[in-house]
């Protein structure tokens, strides 16, 4: 017999939004700690993290144009 089915890349980039955000439902995150796989979270982590550092840059350049 097989074991739970992993969740896919979407909804590990889903649920790396909402830790990223702060919001999260008990009944959700365990799902998603019996879901997730391991390495999606750590690569959608390091997407997340790109893109909040890209969105910051972005931000600050164009405050100090002005």
């Amino acid at each position: 017999m097989s074991g739970p089915k992993k969740a896919g890349f979407g909804a590990t980039m889903k649920a790396v939004f909402w830790s990223f955000f702060g919001v999260r439902k008990r009944k959700d995150y365990e799902h998603d700690a019996a879901n997730l796989n391991p390495v999606y979270v750590i690569v959608g982590g390091l997407i997340g993290a790109a893109v909040f550092i890209g969105i910051l840059l972005f931000v600050v350049r164009m405050a100090v144009a002005k």
